[in-house]
């Protein structure tokens, strides 16, 4: 759900929302798309997996794209991009890019 709020504020999603279930909740999320309907998110790609984390420091954290993309951050202080990490001046854990 912090992802989804992460994509939301960058613009990548129109919205999303939390659909309460008895065994699990659901997660739905609203693509947003562009003119000639193109999607926002051009590519999204898992970085850190169960088996491999991968971790960053301040210094080493990744640029998508050169800066076109986003990648997502978990850090100490929470879910973030890493634009939003670098500016705190805290490294964490690289969940995923997103272009």
């Amino acid at each position: 759900e912090r992802i989804l709020a992460v994509l939301k504020a960058e613009g990548y999603i129109r919205d999303y929302e939390v659909i309460e279930g008895k065994p699990y909740s659901i997660l739905r999320a609203y693509l947003k798309y562009g003119p000639g309907k193109t999607c926002a998110i051009t590519g999204i790609r898992q970085i850190s997996k169960p088996g491999l984390r991968v971790y960053a420091g301040k210094d080493e954290l990744p640029r998508v794209l050169g800066g076109l993309g986003i990648a997502v951050i978990s850090t100490s202080q929470g879910i973030m991009t890493d634009r939003a990490a670098r500016k705190a001046g805290i490294g964490g854990e690289v969940l995923c890019y997103v272009w």
